[in-house]
């Protein structure tokens, strides 16, 4: 698949407390490696810190990448951020450790998509590129 026109922009974040990046940083390397533009926004970042990234950075995508168990604290007050600014058409993807009972909760709040760990690269890089046909079509 060969995407055209400008590459998808998506900003990588850890908000709040959480320290472990190993994962984020794999994930960005390979959408990296598939042609998007990755702006990773490091650690412990605070909700209005990533939302100010994204509109810095004009970005398409937010993913969110979370381990302390903060999910269902944190994802409500970014995406209540992005609505404020304007921003319902950027789409979030969760990703970390999420209990499967929380995912439909995070979905009907308008999370575009959760990844668990495991989850193959090329399926992320995937549903980008298909969300990227579907709004181009």
């Amino acid at each position: 698949m060969v995407a055209t026109g400008p590459a998808i922009r998506i900003v990588l974040a850890k908000v709040g407390l959480d320290g472990h990046d190993r994962g984020i940083k794999v994930v960005a390397r390979a959408l990296r490696d598939a042609g998007l533009h990755v702006i990773y926004a490091g650690l412990w970042q605070t909700p209005e810190a990533v939302v100010r990234t994204v509109v810095d950075e004009d970005a398409d995508y937010l993913g969110l990448s979370l381990l302390s168990g903060a999910h269902m604290t944190l994802v409500p007050r970014v995406l209540q951020l992005l609505r404020e600014a304007g921003l319902e058409h950027v789409g979030v993807l969760v990703g970390g450790i999420i209990p499967e009972a929380d995912v439909p909760k995070l979905l009907e709040m308008g999370v575009a998509r959760v990844f668990g760990p495991g989850t193959p690269l090329p399926e992320i890089v995937a549903f980008l590129q298909q969300r990227r046909e579907a709004s181009h079509a």
